[in-house]
């Protein structure tokens, strides 16, 4: 997420730090559907992230002296990746209650294939064989998710499903993981979650008006109190990546967390669910995993 100074070799905190966020992460994907299962809408458990992503925010701020960076560009910047990650957010909510998580996640996982076109076109990068082989297994495996042989693409044939939605949050935040690339050299991690943060909370108005009232909410402790334990393990996820990525190379710690928070979620989901994906899609999922670990090293 930003240019760091690598640690000493001895030092394993940036591995700490990286599975303590492939199993936030994990956790959180499996069970971050459970608050619209239980009556509480997907705006307001929106809302809930947002506040959750406040404390860490704060801390990491308070940790670096309160060293925010506010020149134009680091603001832009700043804004721009808060707001295409709340964004993602904001569509993964409603899109977990439309579909399964074990399929959803590994789309997801698959979005340094954005950022990577991206690099290439607009910063006329030319990624490794790694990032080529990526592109290619990446391209082979979104269609077998939502494509059976008796029905064809399952969006086409029902007008909507939750496949096009995962696309839309894989596009959000390649876009977003695009502007943190373009932030390495110029802004602190502390200063981009800050801003990640600022991005979260300016699109909770847009949630709250989104929410429909005139419907039963569920404001019991397994309402807002669990979608809060639920989305704090997304936020302090969040934060131990910041701190993955001071101790350790992104080169390392970009493709452990990408593929492995998505890994997590599946097996959980699968597990939970008690559900056995078809042939099709279980070769899909054997090649995102490797696709976006692929992925997350060229990007």
């Amino acid at each position: 997420m930003t240019e760091v100074t690598a640690a000493p070799k001895a030092d394993k905190k940036w591995l700490l730090f990286s599975l303590g966020t492939v199993v936030l992460w994990g956790v959180w994907g499996a069970f971050t559907g459970i608050s619209a299962q239980k009556g509480f809408p997907e705006t307001l458990t929106y809302c809930v992230w947002a506040l959750t992503m406040i404390l860490p925010a704060v801390y990491v701020l308070a940790r670096a002296g309160w060293k925010l960076d506010r020149d134009a560009k680091s603001i832009f910047y700043g804004l721009a990746i808060g707001l295409l990650g709340a964004g993602g957010q904001m569509v993964l909510f409603y899109t977990v209650t439309t579909g399964p998580a074990y399929l959803i996640f590994p789309v997801i996982s698959l979005s340094p294939l954005v950022t990577i076109l991206m690099s290439f076109v607009f910063l006329r990068e030319r990624t490794t064989w790694l990032g080529v082989l990526g592109v290619v297994l990446a391209m082979i495996a979104l269609p077998m998710f939502d494509f059976s042989l008796e029905s064809g693409f399952s969006f086409l044939s029902s007008g909507g499903s939750w496949f096009p939605l995962a696309l839309i949050v894989m596009a959000c935040w390649g876009i977003q993981a695009y502007f943190m690339k373009l932030a390495n050299n110029s802004m602190s991690a502390e200063s981009i979650f800050f801003y990640m943060m600022i991005g979260g909370l300016m699109l909770v108005p847009v949630a709250w008006l989104m929410t429909d009232f005139s419907k039963p909410i569920n404001l019991g402790w397994d309402g807002p109190w669990l979608a809060a334990g639920i989305q704090i393990l997304n936020a302090v996820g969040a934060l131990s990546l910041v701190y993955a990525f001071r101790y350790g190379k992104a080169i390392v710690v970009a493709p452990l967390t990408n593929a492995g928070g998505p890994l997590v979620t599946s097996v959980i989901s699968l597990v939970v669910s008690n559900v056995v994906p078809g042939e099709l899609k279980i070769a899909g999922l054997i090649l995102a995993f490797i696709a976006s670990a692929l992925l997350a090293l060229a990007a």
